[in-house]
């Protein structure tokens, strides 16, 4: 197949990647789409004979925005500010291609697991964000969920939510995945910083208005027992007397393993992008390893946590962990690319 790079539209600004305040004209950008796409010839996608999909994995203010709660600046302190300008362009010179666009979104409430303000110390004072919480720290006493919220989580049960707050953290150790981490709260739905970054939502409206293809999003981390780093998927799937926390997300695995092509982008390469391809890899182990040469991992449109210490370093540096997967991911079969580099020259695409 032979893929046509189409050049900029007339309204894309670069500089509004690190924006907050940028809000794209829905009604302007449809009604821009017809004349754009008489202009270049582009096909509606329900023709496509490829289809290639593209997953935005939470491209949202909070992780986007240096303004954010969880700012992913990478270790450059530039990285997802750099990430969206060259995601949004990548997504515009190949948009007659892309057939399919969903989007992730972190979705939060104001007391999570994962949050700081779900713990106190053994003095009742909260704990503070950017910290690791051990299944031994919480058995010893020396940390603890919040009785406050035991009415509404626990049905008032507190004897019930601190076994369960072991065990979440017994079971993360367990298997091997992060240990249990406090973020600051971010994403919070209702809140600005939960909303898509500006630029890419006017990436998302414009391909859907000029290719004529609903562009569908995927909502997770609402459960307050458990982390949601992948959209695939809780980091635990039941709690200690074995209730669901959820399960797994079927139809969201079928969605993105029928694509001829899928190509993954977005925040965090350590933590959310990383979990996900995480859960995809595992689903395709099960069907057919040969479907991981169907997955495109955009390495430049991604970036890993790395959060500044305010003296030259880091308090946390994830660069390592998002490394690490990537290097997996090439070893399982995926193919790591550029957004610099044309599709056609992507390892199995061209033939297609």
């Amino acid at each position: 197949m032979k893929f046509r790079e189409l050049p900029l539209p007339p309204f894309h600004d670069p500089e509004n990647a690190a924006s907050w305040a940028y809000r794209p004209d829905a009604q302007a950008l449809f009604e821009a789409a017809p004349a754009w796409r008489d202009e270049h010839g582009i096909a509606l996608a329900g023709g496509d004979h490829l289809d290639l999909q593209l997953v935005l994995v939470d491209e949202q203010r909070d992780f986007c925005l240096p303004g954010g709660a969880l700012y992913v600046g990478g270790r450059s302190g530039q990285g997802a500010v750099d990430d969206t300008r060259r995601l949004a362009a990548w997504t515009y010179r190949n948009l007659g291609s892309i057939t399919r666009l969903t989007a992730t979104m972190d979705t939060h409430l104001a007391f999570q697991i994962f949050f700081a303000t779900f713990w106190i110390d053994r003095g009742g004072r909260p704990l503070q964000p950017y910290r690791v919480v051990t299944a031994s720290q919480v058995r010893s006493g020396e940390v603890g969920p919040n009785p406050a919220v035991a009415p509404w989580v626990a049905g008032g049960d507190y004897e019930w939510l601190r076994a369960e707050a072991l065990y979440y953290c017994e079971e993360l150790e367990r298997e091997g995945k992060c240990q249990l981490y406090l973020w600051p709260p971010h994403c919070l739905v209702g809140g600005d910083g939960h909303a898509l970054v500006g630029l890419l939502q006017e990436v998302r409206l414009f391909h859907s208005y000029v290719r004529a293809a609903e562009s569908w999003i995927e909502f997770k981390g609402t459960n307050p027992l458990t982390e949601h780093y992948s959209a695939l998927g809780p980091e635990v799937v039941r709690t200690h007397d074995g209730k669901a926390h959820g399960g797994r997300n079927p139809a969201l695995v079928e969605a993105l393993l029928s694509s001829d092509a899928l190509v993954v982008a977005g925040q965090a390469s350590s933590h959310c992008v990383k979990a996900t391809v995480e859960d995809l890899l595992r689903e395709i182990h099960a069907r057919d390893p040969r479907l991981a040469g169907r997955v495109y991992l955009l390495e430049d449109c991604m970036s890993p946590v790395a959060v500044p210490d305010g003296a030259g370093g880091f308090l946390a540096d994830f660069t390592p962990d998002a490394d690490a997967a990537l290097a997996r991911f090439a070893e399982a079969g995926m193919h790591v690319v550029k957004s610099t580099t044309p599709m056609g020259e992507w390892p199995g695409l061209g033939s297609k």
